[in-house]
């Protein structure tokens, strides 16, 4: 199946059936960042990375769970032919590349924990990959937000991990390396971030 935005919205729109929940509106707006991002960015298609930012949750269709919805997106996307969409659904949580430094909980069986485990090591990020970790950081289900209240906000969910701290300074970093690409702040191009991190 070709992955397109069609396919895509269609994908979401079922999975918002199956699952419902803020997570939806998270994923459009990580979606648009993506897009509004690579548009300035030379060697990146800002309709894939739209595609990439929409998908990039798309696990949680199968229900409320914590890191299994990383596998169970690689393999919903996997099953259609969406390989780079798959690796996201999986790397999007591990800007670090261990997969020891999660925030969440490991409700997934010892073989897909090994899976999982493997392939985040051997993994090869891109722009993609990076992009949508950063844009993932930037969205909330009510819009746009700055980097620091979505740190705030997944750590009340998620609580404080060892790799918290360090997983913050990589998204700062990511944010830093697109900023020098775009030669602007990635938050001119999130309309109503400031409006929206106020709140």
């Amino acid at each position: 199946m070709e992955l397109n935005k069609k396919t895509a919205q269609q994908a979401l729109e079922q999975a918002a059936k199956s699952n419902p929940g803020a997570w939806v509106d998270h994923s459009k707006y990580v979606a648009e960042a993506c897009k509004n991002i690579a548009l300035r960015c030379k060697n990146l298609s800002a309709d894939q990375a739209y595609l990439f930012g929409l998908l990039h949750d798309i696990g949680r269709y199968a229900g409320v769970t914590s890191e299994k919805h990383l596998i169970d997106g690689y393999r919903y996307c996997m099953e259609r032919g969406w390989e780079k969409a798959a690796q996201i659904c999986i790397s999007h949580a591990f800007m670090i590349q261990d997969i020891h430094t999660s925030i969440g909980e490991f409700d997934v069986s010892d073989a897909d924990y090994l899976f999982m485990e493997t392939f985040v090591a051997n993994a090869v990020y891109d722009d993609y990959d990076r992009l949508v970790q950063l844009c993932d950081s930037l969205a909330l289900p009510t819009g746009f937000c700055l980097l620091e209240k979505r740190f705030v906000d997944v750590t009340i969910r998620y609580g404080v991990h060892p790799a918290t701290i360090d997983r913050w300074k990589r998204i700062l970093e990511i944010k830093a390396l697109f900023e020098a690409q775009i030669g602007c702040s990635v938050y001119t191009l999130l309309p109503g971030v400031v409006e929206n991190s106020l709140r």
